[in-house]
């Protein structure tokens, strides 16, 4: 008779044990459902920018170079140089102008004379261009134009070879080549 006894209070019951089970299987379904959350925002949220038009002008006066940037990532980010061909940019000499969301840009980024590039605001093709002097936010969809002077590393036999374009945000640095062009009008 005590062996009886004995049997029947060492086990659980199958009331408990299935809430055991349920409890568990709805815990592990949590922890995988909210994995995958977070590593879907994570992804979603991850910066990105594309360089476009990028050009480089050379003739007698100096040479100028241009490109078109949009940040296509999830969040905003905060450009802290451009370097061309190894050498960065001194604030000054770097021009950019925000295209206003839902716009597009027509034509080509050009300029035939990189003496242009003088003062606080120039206007090139229809559009105003803001000296830089620190570092340049930009918001995630948006978009700037960059002219830059004062490039000092290339010169008239530098027609026709390759060289880099950087741009160095707070978490990256992103890279383009382009062919260095005349700026002589024919």
């Amino acid at each position: 008779m005590k062996n009886r006894a004995f049997r029947k209070s060492v086990g659980l019951s199958g009331v408990v044990t299935t809430l055991i089970l349920l409890v568990v299987a709805v815990l592990l379904a949590a922890v995988v459902s909210h994995y995958a959350t977070a590593l879907t925002l994570t992804r979603s949220q991850t910066e990105e920018v594309r360089i476009s038009k990028e050009r480089v002008w050379v003739n007698t006066t100096g040479a100028a170079a241009a490109f078109k940037l949009q940040n296509v990532g999830g969040r905003d980010i905060l450009i802290e140089g451009v370097i061309v061909r190894n050498i960065e940019c001194d604030w000054s000499d770097l021009y950019y102008c925000r295209v206003p969301s839902g716009s597009t840009m027509s034509g080509e980024m050009n300029i035939t004379s990189p003496s242009r590039l003088t003062g606080g605001n120039v206007t090139i093709g229809g559009r105003t261009y803001k000296r830089a002097n620190a570092d340049i936010p930009l918001v995630s969809g948006g978009v700037l134009l960059f002219y830059i002077k004062g490039l000092t590393n290339i010169r008239s036999e530098d027609i026709g070879t390759n060289v880099g374009i950087s741009v160095c945000t707070n978490n990256s640095q992103y890279i383009t080549d382009c062919r260095v062009e005349s700026a002589t009008r024919q």
